[in-house]
């Protein structure tokens, strides 16, 4: 268990350097549930300190691979035995669907953690190429250094593992900085690092606000930034990674469609968008919230939807039927709300639900499943990311002009596409630019598929292969024969 009060630093519990702590609110009671000690700037000194120390002069950097992955297998292994706890806590502290937290916020990240051992067990690590004046050239894969995770509140666990697997793997010390409304993952998550017996430095879990992770953005000892956020702080991270030369990745905001073809069958394409487009309560980057029918199929499309999105299970998120939960917090079940009145305004037509509380849950952070038709793409319901249970159906004519209002937006992060005819939907699929889509399926998360989007939806992939080469830099090595001697 993790002592009450201290912060997981540097590999070790220890007190932290403030008094200032984070009280962790239910938003479904609307109670606090917990409250944990906040990182300072001396922690965060501590931390990457360690981290350095870690990288420049310790062991774990220079060991056969094979001794690291079988580290990150005994800790998927420990995952394993407290899947069950993480998915509750998860529960707790934000208010995913415990049908959601069970696969997508606890098994999933297990998964991952899985996924990247093998990836690792079968990548080269070092080989050769010809060179052009045909002498070998040897070109050896090493760890970028020390490495900075920032993540959101809406899937922690996951989007850690992300990060923490193949920096591991890589050789790299990595400190997590988890969002404020989500400590209590993380703290499990340093409970189960800290019995692997793993060198001195190496991970650390500092919870906290802005101000933590502006400290270790900016910090001149971090080699690495991975960020997982809103479009606007990934703009910040990256201006601030640019004036240091920090490498940095960014998994950023989307506003993803799912494009109804006209021999698609309503009731699977309610189905399909009911996880596409509503998974975690709304609450996913890759939630494919525009949903573009054709006007010859769009009055029994938009009826399905209605269907679908009037009888999702809405309430306790503890309760394993409830489908739709609360927000995580007050301030996004306004702003929720606030979309929601203004695609009113801005004139689409409200099919199913509206800015009021879902009926007899009168404490909570709750908003009601939303639908709207007639939307035009250009509203702020279909341009803007609004992470909440609401979606937008948008008509469109032919197929060309679908892939264009698909295009036709900031983000590219998700989307898919549904049709009776698979060969039909991949030539959707190869011209509709986004970094991952689905075929008559939401998109998978999928561990061995690299993660990541076009556009402001960020830069780089995260899972697969390419998520570990994320964290490795490639040096080559060029090797002149030997002088003859004389003689």
């Amino acid at each position: 268990m993790a002592p009450t009060g201290q912060l997981y630093v540097a590999g070790e519990w220890a007190p932290p350097s403030t008094t200032e702590t984070i009280d962790v609110v239910s938003p479904h009671t609307e109670e606090v549930i917990a409250t944990v000690p906040a990182a300072g700037a001396e922690d965060v000194d501590r931390a990457v300190s360690a981290a350095r120390l870690a990288f420049d002069e310790g062991p774990w950097p220079r060991l056969d691979p094979a001794e690291r992955i079988d580290a990150v297998r005994r800790l998927s292994a420990s995952y394993a035995e407290r899947r069950g706890e993480m998915a509750t806590l998860i529960t707790a502290e934000m208010g995913a669907p415990a049908s959601f937290s069970r696969f997508a916020q606890a098994t999933l990240p297990m998964m991952l953690l899985n996924t990247f051992c093998d990836i690792a067990s079968a990548y080269q690590w070092e080989g050769t190429r010809t060179g052009a004046y045909g002498e070998d050239i040897i070109l050896r894969r090493e760890p970028t250094g020390v490495v900075v995770a920032i993540v959101p509140w809406n899937m922690p666990q996951f989007l850690i593992a992300g990060k923490l697997a193949p920096a591991l793997l890589a050789g790299c010390p990595i400190i997590i900085k988890p969002a404020p409304e989500t400590p209590l993952d993380a703290l499990l998550l340093a409970e189960l690092v800290d019995g692997l017996g793993l060198p001195p430095g190496l991970v650390s879990v500092l919870p906290g606000g802005r101000e933590v992770g502006e400290l270790l953005v900016g910090h001149p000892g971090v080699d690495k930034v991975a960020f997982t956020g809103s479009t606007a702080a990934g703009r910040q991270v990256a201006s601030r990674c640019g004036q240091s030369l920090t490498r940095v990745s960014l998994e950023l905001g989307g506003k993803s469609a799912a494009i109804v073809l006209d021999d698609a069958d309503p009731a699977e394409v309610a189905q399909g968008v009911r996880v596409a487009g509503l998974m975690n309560s709304g609450q996913a980057c890759v939630a494919q919230t525009r949903v573009l029918v054709p006007s010859s199929r769009y009055d029994e499309v938009v009826d399905a939807l209605a269907s679908m999105v009037e009888a999702l299970p809405t309430g306790d998120p503890s309760d394993r039927a409830t489908e739709i939960g609360p927000l995580v917090t007050r301030r996004q079940q306004e702003r929720v709300r606030g979309f929601i009145e203004r695609g009113e305004k801005d004139g689409a037509r409200l099919v199913v639900g509206g800015a009021g509380r879902p009926e007899g849950l009168d404490t909570g952070w709750y908003v009601q499943p939303t639908l709207f038709a007639d939307v035009d793409n250009g509203m702020a319901i279909a341009r803007e990311e609004i992470f909440g249970p609401v979606l937008s159906v948008i008509p469109y004519g032919d197929g060309d002009e679908a892939v264009r209002i698909a295009n036709d937006s900031d983000y590219g992060l998700s989307g898919s596409v549904w049709t009776s005819d698979a060969d039909r939907g991949l030539e959707v699929a190869r011209r509709v630019r986004t970094g991952s889509f689905g075929v008559n399926q939401p998109y998978s998360m999928d561990p061995a598929a690299p993660f990541g989007g076009m556009k402001a939806s960020g830069i780089g992939r995260e899972l697969g292969r390419e998520g570990l080469e994320g964290y490795l830099e490639v040096k080559s090595i060029s090797v002149a024969p030997a002088p003859r001697t004389a003689g």
